[in-house]
């Protein structure tokens, strides 16, 4: 039996943070970071079911043609999905009453719809990017055991090409979703190493104030590509999305609308317009 110090519940036997009960939610889920980017998506479902909300964990499930999905926000960074995707794993996988995991469990669909800045220079603003790998440059993960869940000659690779400070904790690199990446890839997509930093100003090279601890680390990302395959895109949730969905059995692919170009530093002239053709762009291969 879980203990109610580790598996929290509301008084109305919601899940604690979400204020979710699991009939809430669909077995495909949409998350996005900003909690206004909930309603964009959902104004496209013929019905809204449910709508919830708790701090930032903003919640709308309905019915686009045919198909039940959920949209949750989760706000920004790893720490934040650390919390979206237990809960989420907790609604559909333990039973609240008898506070004991399922004998079946249940495999959810979740798919990342999110901002991104691209590292590689053929790669424009206004493009969509899908994150055939997670590169996690944050330490969550380290908290799990992560045993045959990475991708250890990517990392030690990165690692070596990077000169990475071992200092910052050894980054992580985690497969997506291929049944997912196979659903919503196209012509229009790239594909590539998606990067998650652990916050957005030093962790992702931005000066004001303060110096880096390495200053050309963007530019030797830029650089890094394994058998083939290139880092494309940083952000802030993929790899922690990846991660926590290999080691709970789901299936997890991040798409990203590139509203800003690092290698050649220009930014999207409309970045709502192309988040929001990313959006129908993943409705409308999710209805398929």
């Amino acid at each position: 039996m879980i203990k109610e110090s580790e598996l929290i519940l509301n008084p109305d036997g919601s899940i604690y943070h979400l204020n979710l009960l699991p009939e809430d939610i669909a077995s495909t889920i949409i998350t996005v970071g900003d909690p206004k980017r909930v309603a964009r998506i959902s104004a496209h479902f013929d019905v809204i079911e449910v709508k919830k909300e708790k701090r930032e964990f903003v919640t709308h499930t309905g019915i686009y043609k045919g198909k039940r999905i959920t949209v949750i926000a989760t706000g920004i960074g790893p720490d934040n999905i650390d919390i979206v995707l237990n809960e989420l794993d907790a609604l559909v996988n333990i039973d609240f009453k008898t506070r004991k995991i399922k004998d079946e469990l249940t495999s959810l669909n979740i798919i990342r719809i999110g901002t991104s800045g691209s590292l590689q220079a053929d790669i424009p603003v206004d493009s969509f990017v899908l994150g055939k790998y997670g590169l996690g440059l944050d330490n969550m993960l380290r908290s799990y055991d992560l045993t045959g869940i990475t991708e250890t000659k990517i990392e030690e690779a990165f690692v070596q090409h990077t000169n990475w400070d071992l200092d910052k904790g050894k980054p992580t690199v985690i497969k997506g979703s291929e049944v997912l990446l196979n659903k919503i890839q196209s012509e229009k997509t790239f594909t590539g190493f998606t990067a998650t930093a652990g916050g957005f100003y030093g962790p992702q090279g931005r000066v004001l104030r303060l110096p880096l601890q390495d200053a050309e680390l963007n530019h030797k990302m830029d650089s890094f590509s394994f058998e083939g395959t290139k880092l494309t895109n940083l952000e802030m949730e993929t790899s922690a999305i990846y991660g926590l969905s290999k080691m709970l059995g789901h299936e997890a692919l991040s798409a990203n609308a590139i509203i800003a170009n690092r290698a050649n530093q220009t930014f999207s002239k409309d970045p709502y317009k192309v988040v929001d053709e990313l959006i129908e762009y993943v409705l409308f291969k999710l209805s398929l």
